[in-house]
């Protein structure tokens, strides 16, 4: 390869000077040599490049093809150094990015504008999944990075490093109109008790979903379970329709739907943690820069 390339700019190089002695000379060569590669360049292509005589030298028709050519196989040769450097320091390249339904609602948007401001080169796949899915994905190394809710499981814990991101608090989604919302302030959860609950399933994120019966049980209730969903989007879908109560981040407050009121209840609320979790054998330069993005960020 590196002899086609210097053969080629050995032709560009008399293509555009027209003279052999000039080409040489701008080549930092003798005639002989450049001369010599010319031949056996035209040897290789099995045609002539140049008409020559004692005092000239024109372009065949296959030389004024071959010219447009070769200029542009240099050009994109002489890029290949900045690609390769551009990908080394994460700025160009793939990443490939699973993230739960909350934060969609959170820290995604802001965090996503950012690291396509630094880095505009770098082509990101997202696909909203659950903990569950991103945990196999990550597994089976079909993912880069993922954006959960911990913890991981202890048989994952050898293979992936997680960060910790972004906590918030959880909030009460109710219907509209309902008695609950014609309450004052913060509601008390011993109000609630009669209500369907809907609830991630617990296979789904068994932290969020222990933690949400939890707030419940530390008041001195046990939920009755009225719906489970797999999407926030859903779960607020669900309460609009009169389905039932969730408890929810308070980023989902942000989903605004016909129907759905956002309310504090009046019970401490536990936080609701999102992390990052990747394969400790993802040496990806992109993956680096954008958790080293995500650090900054949020100050972990």
């Amino acid at each position: 390869m590196i002899t086609e390339l210097r053969q080629l700019r050995y032709f560009v190089a008399v293509a555009e000077e027209m003279h052999f002695g000039r080409a040489a000379d701008r080549l930092h060569m003798t005639q002989p040599p450049l001369s010599q590669a010319i031949q056996s360049l035209e040897s290789q292509l099995g045609t002539a490049l140049f008409d020559r005589t004692r005092r000239s030298v024109a372009l065949t028709a296959a030389g004024r093809a071959l010219l447009p050519e070769a200029r542009r196989l240099l050009q994109q040769a002489g890029a290949l150094k900045t690609l390769a450097m551009r990908a080394a320091a994460g700025e160009s390249g793939q990443l490939s990015i699973a993230f739960v339904s909350s934060a969609d609602y959170s820290v995604l948007p802001s965090s996503l504008r950012e690291f396509r401001t630094a880095y505009p080169s770098v082509h990101i796949e997202l696909q909203e999944a659950t903990t569950d899915v991103q945990l196999n994905l990550l597994a089976e190394n079909k993912l880069d990075l993922g954006i959960l809710i911990p913890p991981l499981p202890d048989k994952l814990k050898v293979e992936l490093s997680y960060l910790p991101i972004f906590s918030e608090p959880l909030m009460l989604a109710i219907t509209e109109g309902s008695a609950l919302s014609r309450l004052k302030g913060k509601i008390p959860l011993q109000a609630c008790a009669e209500q369907p609950l809907i609830i991630f399933p617990r296979r789904i994120a068994p932290a969020f979903h222990d933690m949400i019966l939890g707030c419940f049980r530390d008041a001195g209730l046990t939920p009755h379970i009225g719906q489970e969903a797999i999407q926030m989007q859903t779960i607020v879908g669900l309460v609009s329709a009169g389905m039932g109560i969730a408890l929810v981040p308070q980023s989902v407050s942000n989903l605004k739907r016909p129907g759905v009121e956002y309310r504090a209840f009046k019970e401490a609320s536990p936080r609701i943690e999102i992390g990052l979790a990747w394969r400790r054998d993802n040496d990806s330069p992109v993956l680096t820069a954008f958790i080293n993005l995500m650090r900054k960020t949020h100050g972990c």
